[in-house]
């Protein structure tokens, strides 16, 4: 059953990023969504403005927790404690070693809002990195054509290959495998992502703990990173 879904949404899926950039070819243009091959666009802007609604989400939440009687249920999604690197820097890490498309982190704003709303979760900074690389790596194996294998992504978002098979399972059933994603829900988040970027001030990059990281990505090169990680 599992297996039928996967190869329907990759069909439906396939053909997404090339209708969304001919429907609304500016809005694509301005957030960098370009395929990889085509220009050489750097760093797209989607990624800062993804980091930023994912970090003022986890702020709301957590002074919603701090002033109300509201509870946060514990999940596999959790880790033990805060880590130091933030929200933007793990985006621009994913971004750089999965070589997934810019369209993949759409595509994975749309699978955690559908997770969020689904499961009544709330995104805080104990689990906001687990559930960032699970929902950019089943967005690209749904949006891209070629994509890497779960120990490769679980080494760069520095969690075990076995948690993340559990991450990936635990994440698909919350969305009840509703993996497709319409070109007007495609376009809806691009706007959304493209105006709080805009609109929204200043991004707080804060120290935020997850995935077992124990290193600052930041401050090492990538070959240390990736052993660590590894670990």
């Amino acid at each position: 059953m599992i297996n039928i879904v996967f190869i329907c949404s990759i069909l439906v899926m396939g053909t997404l990023a090339l209708e969304a950039e001919n429907l609304f070819p500016e809005t694509y243009l301005r957030l960098g969504l370009q395929e990889s091959g085509k220009e050489n666009t750097g760093r797209p802007d989607v990624l800062s403005y993804l980091s930023l609604v994912l970090e003022r989400s986890v702020q709301k939440s957590e002074r919603l927790l701090e002033t109300t009687q509201v509870k946060d249920v514990i999940t596999i999604f959790h880790g033990s404690s805060a880590p130091s690197l933030g929200i933007g820097q793990y985006i621009d890490r994913i971004f750089k070693y999965s070589c997934c498309s810019p369209s993949c982190f759409v595509v994975a704003h749309v699978y955690l809002e559908r997770f969020i709303q689904r499961t009544n979760a709330i995104l805080t900074s104990l689990n906001c990195h687990r559930l960032i690389i699970t929902s950019i790596m089943v967005a690209a194996k749904f949006v891209d054509d070629a994509f890497f294998n779960n120990a490769y992504y679980a080494r760069v978002g520095g969690v075990s290959t076995s948690e993340l098979n559990k991450l990936e399972m635990k994440f698909l059933f919350g969305l009840d495998f509703r993996l497709h994603v319409s070109v007007d829900t495609f376009r809806k988040y691009c706007l959304l992502l493209e105006r709080e970027g805009n609109g929204g001030g200043q991004q707080i990059e804060r120290s935020i703990q997850a995935c077992r990281i124990k290193e600052n990505w930041s401050s090492k090169d990538d070959s240390t990173c990736a052993a660590t990680i590894a670990r």
